[in-house]
């Protein structure tokens, strides 16, 4: 089984990486929010904006305290102080309304830049038609919107010199080795977990995750394997834990779970259920959050497996807009714009996490002159740090 594991752990660590510059539009690619908060200080080195003002990039994340969302600040902070950026967080609960409102609140807070997690393609209008309003620049992180599912959307982006780009994940191929990884395990009736309906990232994990389960009963007529319609349980972990023990009792003799996403808290809120009921070790359960504990779980039988992305998304799409307010990139009149396409990251052991751990939560990936100097890359030179982002790239760089 290890040998298993790591044969697929491989095709993640290895990636899809792909980057695209400036994508053209006829090319395919894949109540109220609370007030923002401010971090990040004016005593680095950075170059200011044209103007000469000082640089204000806003966060509109789904939660900057949860498992995820607080590691993403993390990161976003430490660049904005090694640069000498403002930041300024609004947390939107993936809420639609919230969602679109916390740009409009970004914006009117004097936001030159904001990157954003939004939660569904149809929020993006809204978003960019204010930020082009405003004259602000808008950056995708962990999505991109789907010129096949959404092509207004997608046009509205093209059409403006705001919008910048986006920052994401490979979530077909991260949906597909989730699966593969049970169906090796012996799974075969697997409950499917999501966060919000309509999200285009979930969209495209479900994908990967349908195909890997005709792939398997395709190849297998008599050993067929099932996977539910999703429960969603959006960003809480009392919703994770009904969403968990609903389709624990709806589907007789399920033995595995995928948590799809949420942020980490829904995850938390899953495997605290099934520990409640006895049930750790009987139900493999995947998910692409990391948790704080995961070592742990993984020991214990809590969790079965990770295969998913990390918190430098935002890192890179911070990135993107600090230069285009700078006037460093400038994307070409009526394409889509800049496009980082990350490799995952991959844990199926407790040694595996020590490394993940010591590497990317302990430390940071990344040190200030790192993030200085990378401030200043060109879009080709960025795309290529992202592309070799790794726990061995960290190992080695911070080895020298």
């Amino acid at each position: 089984m290890k040998k298993t594991f790591k044969k697929l752990g491989a095709l993640l660590l290895a990636g899809t990486m792909a980057a695209s510059l400036m994508v053209g539009c006829g090319q395919a690619s894949g109540g109220g929010a609370a007030a923002p908060t401010s971090d990040g200080a004016a005593s680095g080195d950075a170059a200011p904006a044209a103007s000469g003002d000082n640089i204000t990039i806003g966060v509109s994340i789904w939660s900057s305290t949860d498992v995820l969302g607080s590691q993403c600040k993390k990161i976003v902070d430490k660049a904005a102080k090694a640069n000498g950026v403002e930041v300024q967080y609004v947390d939107q609960g993936h809420v639609s309304e919230q969602v679109t409102a916390s740009v409009e609140q970004l914006c009117a807070a004097g936001c030159k830049g904001i990157i954003i997690c939004n939660s569904a393609d149809s929020e993006m209008t809204s978003a960019i038609n204010t930020c082009t309003e405003n004259g602000v620049y808008i950056a995708q992180f962990f999505r991109i919107i789907s010129e096949e599912n959404s092509p207004e959307v997608y046009k509205t982006a093209c059409n403006s010199k705001y919008y910048v780009g986006a920052v994401h994940e490979d979530e077909v191929t991260n949906g597909y080795t989730l699966v593969n990884l049970l169906l090796e395990k012996g799974d075969r009736t697997i409950g499917l977990e999501a966060w919000t309906v309509g999200d285009a990232t979930f969209q495209l994990r479900w994908k990967g995750y349908q195909q890997a389960i005709d792939e398997w009963n395709a190849a297998h007529p008599d050993d067929k394997a099932t996977m539910t319609e999703p429960v969603y349980a959006n960003t809480s972990s009392e919703e994770g834990a009904a969403a968990a023990m609903s389709l624990y009792n709806s589907n007789p003799g399920m033995d595995a779970l995928i948590v799809a996403g949420g942020g980490g808290d829904p995850l938390v809120g899953s495997i605290g259920a099934f520990a409640n009921e006895g049930l750790t070790g009987k139900i493999d359960v995947v998910s692409t959050d990391f948790l704080d504990d995961l070592a742990d779980q993984l020991k214990s039988g809590g969790m079965f497996a990770e295969s998913g992305g990390h918190f430098c998304d935002p890192l890179f799409a911070f990135f993107l807009v600090l230069n285009a307010v700078k006037g460093n990139y400038v994307k070409e009149e009526g394409t889509f714009g800049y496009e980082i396409l990350f490799p995952y990251l991959y844990v199926s052991s407790p040694d595996d996490y020590a490394n993940y751990e010591k590497y990317f939560v302990k430390d940071d990936p990344y040190t200030d002159e790192e993030m200085v100097e990378m401030a200043g890359y060109s879009f080709e030179d960025l795309s290529k740090a992202a592309s070799n982002l790794s726990i061995d790239d960290v190992i080695s760089r911070h080895s020298n």
